[in-house]
Formats: C-alpha cells, structure tokens, sequence
C-alpha cells in the first residue's frame, strides 16, 4: 500500500474551518461531506503526529485510524479503542472541550491502558 502524504498544516485549518459555527452552537450542522473531510482530516493529522497502531481511534460513521507507539494490534477488537461522535471529536481537536471533561461527561469512550489521548489534544495548528 502507497503511503499517505503528509496533511499540511493549512489543509487542516481549512478543513476544520467551515464546522467552527456549528462547535460553538452558533450555527446549525454542516452538510455531510463538509463534516466528513474535517473529521477525517483530524483524525489523519493525529496518526501523522502520533505515530504507532497501539490505540484505535474510532469516529462513526466517518473514519477510524490507528496512532500511538506501542504494541501492534492486529486481530479482533484492539486492546485501546478510543470512540466519540464527531461534535466531540471536533471540539476535542480544536480545544473547545478538553479530553477529562469529554470522558468524565461519557462523550467519550476510552478503554485500555494506552488511550489516553489528552496529551494529544487539541491538534497543535486548531489551538
């Protein structure tokens, strides 16, 4: 398999740009391929950064990636599943939410002893 260019900087921003009403209720939800390309965009720069396939990070029903070093999962459910809905996830990449509020509330689900991704969050270039 080819491997993924690199997401750029501005890519990111700008994929995240057209949802930041809707992060902070001001405006109602994106259309579906506008909310999609952010979220994988997301994703995608956080396993760029934080590479490794020893945490699942799932976002139904747009994308999932494997980030993290440590040990390599590769049959069944992984041992560190970290899932949220894409609101969540969004904010958590931007920094309107923090990772402790996000689990605390359950809007995020994070089980193994390598999902812990709040050292992680928010993506560097969304502070």
């Amino acid at each position: 398999m080819p491997a993924t260019a690199p997401i750029p900087a501005d890519e990111l921003r700008a994929a995240v740009e057209p949802v930041r009403g809707w992060l902070d209720g001001v405006d109602g939800p994106p259309p579906r391929p506008v909310l999609a390309a952010a979220v994988r965009t997301t994703a995608r720069w956080l396993a760029q950064q934080v590479p490794g396939r020893s945490v699942e990070v799932r976002v139904p029903p747009h994308v999932a990636v494997q980030c993290v070093p440590g040990p390599r999962h590769t049959r069944g459910t992984p041992p560190n599943v970290v899932e949220t809905d894409p609101r969540t996830w969004l904010r958590l990449c931007t920094g309107a939410d923090t990772w402790a509020d996000a689990v605390a509330g359950g809007r995020v689900s994070a089980s193994g002893s390598r999902a812990e991704l709040g050292a992680h969050l928010p993506l560097g270039p969304l502070r």
